[in-house]
């Protein structure tokens, strides 16, 4: 059993022992002490350990931990404000106990102790719902206020970058990461009472593949939703979205960068991209049918016409005209070495006057209600937190 799945078990035979016997009994007592040292072992092992419990998994930094699928406490803890857990590394015992105590009182449907002295004094632990930073909800700021973590997308992007290193270094694909990066993103949408689209802005064109993965992995999910989709539907249209572009790690790096007009040569060596990418997907996992299905297919259009050219004529599937609408929104919103960034009036003037040809009607019509009816959120990636 690793570290984390120890320590996050004794959480829960602490919180369990507390609906046995009050504070200062040394059963209690003695549970809090092992909990602790669990703690103080995990952080030796990783300094400043922080959890997740998204959708009733529980993600240690960015790694689902498996053994701990269905791991009832995190539904709990969720339900109680508590998505998210963060641990400096000079955590003493007396305040990890009354962090357990307040998640207890919570647990039991108690108002949490909110005196000032207890927000004043530091105690190394951060804890709450994730929310955006700066906007707290009001059904939370009462008794949650100094609990409330600001949620950051630098994590997802950095580990988005080092995905693609992956690829390139070993021709592995970490699907765990992607799946985490897509629960974050989906997290980030969904803090308020609204859904938000966090998209990046780019910086730099070398930045292109990765807030490009991300902003079409936040737009298809939002429009599956928008369709009426749910679950694990629209996380696969996530995952899609967000490895759509893997292929693009085997272009040599002066040719995805080039700032003028493509050689016939080049030309040919980027569209080999969708192909590249789907075989990278399958070989990592068969069961990842429909993100390879969109990998190849996202640069066809509803008329055929597009790469790469099938052999017979045939309807893509529909993950791939959702997420061709997507990629095309952000990368005319985005700043090219060739050109500059479309507004997204024009963007969304370019795909209503296409619709029916290049992009199919039943997904680009809702997804140009969609994107003027939605507050649309840009963030920087070099300070990549939400509301920033």
């Amino acid at each position: 059993m690793s570290d984390p799945v120890k320590f996050l078990t004794s959480v829960g035979q602490v919180l369990a022992t507390m609906s046995l016997y009050s504070r200062g009994h040394p059963a209690r007592e003695r549970v809090v002490d092992d909990s602790y040292q669990q703690l103080l072992d995990l952080i030796a092992a990783s300094p400043e350990p922080r959890f997740s419990f998204v959708d009733g998994e529980v993600i240690y930094y960015q790694r689902v931990l498996r053994d701990l699928k269905d791991w009832e406490w995190a539904t709990r803890l969720a339900a109680v404000g508590v998505q998210r857990i963060e641990f400096e590394a000079d955590v003493a015992r007396d305040d990890y106990e009354a962090f357990l105590t307040d998640i207890f009182t919570r647990m039991k449907g108690d108002l949490p102790d909110t005196s000032e002295g207890r927000f004043l004094r530091r105690t190394g632990i951060r804890y709450g719902p994730i929310t955006v930073a700066g906007q707290e909800r009001e059904d939370t700021v009462a008794s949650f206020a100094t609990a409330t973590i600001a949620f950051s997308l630098k994590d997802d992007i950095e580990t988005i970058e080092w995905m693609h290193s992956q690829v390139m270094d070993s021709g592995n694909l970490p699907l765990l990461e992607a799946e985490t990066v897509v629960r974050s993103l989906s997290l980030a949408m969904h803090s308020q009472e609204e859904i938000m689209l966090p998209l990046l802005q780019l910086k730099e064109f070398d930045q292109y593949t990765t807030t490009h993965s991300s902003n079409v992995a936040v737009l298809a999910m939002a429009l599956g939703e928008a369709i009426g989709l749910r679950g694990r539907e629209v996380r696969v249209l996530g995952v899609a979205g967000l490895l759509h572009d893997l292929g693009k790690v085997r272009i040599p790096h002066d040719v995805l960068v080039k700032p003028g007009q493509f050689t016939d040569e080049e030309r040919g060596i980027m569209q080999r991209h969708p192909t590249d990418g789907a075989k990278i997907i399958m070989e990592r996992d068969v069961r990842l049918e429909v993100p390879a299905v969109v990998a190849y297919e996202h640069h066809i259009m509803l008329n055929g016409q597009g790469y790469p050219p099938f052999h017979y004529e045939r309807a893509t599937h529909y993950a791939s005209r959702l997420v061709h609408i997507c990629d095309v929104y952000d990368a005319l919103c985005t700043n090219r070495p060739y050109r500059e960034a479309w507004t997204s009036d024009s963007a969304l003037a370019y795909i209503e006057e296409r619709s029916g040809s290049d992009f199919d009607p039943q997904f680009s019509v809702p997804f140009v209600s969609m994107m003027r009816e939605m507050q649309r959120q840009p963030l920087s990636y070099e300070a990549p937190v939400i509301g920033a």
